[in-house]
């Protein structure tokens, strides 16, 4: 199960170009309570639905990322897309719409507890634990195929020496 949650929280977001990213506020509760990992995956802006949650800088160029679900697509009369989205447990949508600059993609996927873990290892440690993970994920896939083709020679020899 370990293995699984470190193959989902580091090894698929690098491998497909999105990002681990943490809730760290109650906004989109009861489905993303604080503390959850969710990845984020770049979305094409046309394909963005009502419904679909959307990661977005809240100024453009600027690191504040907020996580909020979308509730409406809008096209101006120039062919820009806008966005107006709110946090679940939030009573009104966000003050400003989202738009296609800011947004960073949509979430692919969640993990419960696991953005804790994440926002604790910080920094040189992460990229160190990342970097053993990885290691260790591919020793144990290169483990499991020598172990499988050893046991498959093995269940050949003796077949052959069965049919002498």
């Amino acid at each position: 199960m370990i293995l699984g949650i470190g193959v989902l929280a580091i090894v698929v977001p690098a491998v497909t170009g999105a990002n681990a990213l943490t809730v760290l506020t109650s906004s989109m509760e009861p489905g993303l309570p604080p503390g959850t990992m969710v990845v984020v995956r770049p979305t094409d802006v046309t394909a963005i639905e009502p419904g679909m949650i959307l990661t977005y800088q809240l100024k453009s160029g600027e690191p504040t990322l907020v996580t909020h679900r979308v509730t409406q697509r809008l096209l101006t009369a120039d062919g820009a897309w806008l966005f107006i989205v709110k946090g679940d447990a939030n009573e009104q949508a966000d003050p400003e719409p989202v738009q296609e600059v800011q947004i960073v993609g949509t979430v692919w996927y969640a993990i419960p507890y696991v953005g804790w873990i994440a926002t604790a290892v910080g920094g040189q440690q992460r990229t160190i634990i990342v970097t053993v993970v990885v290691v260790a994920l591919l020793g144990y896939a290169v483990w499991a195929f020598a172990s499988s083709l050893t046991d498959r020679l093995r269940k050949q020899k003796a077949a052959a020496g069965r049919a002498d």
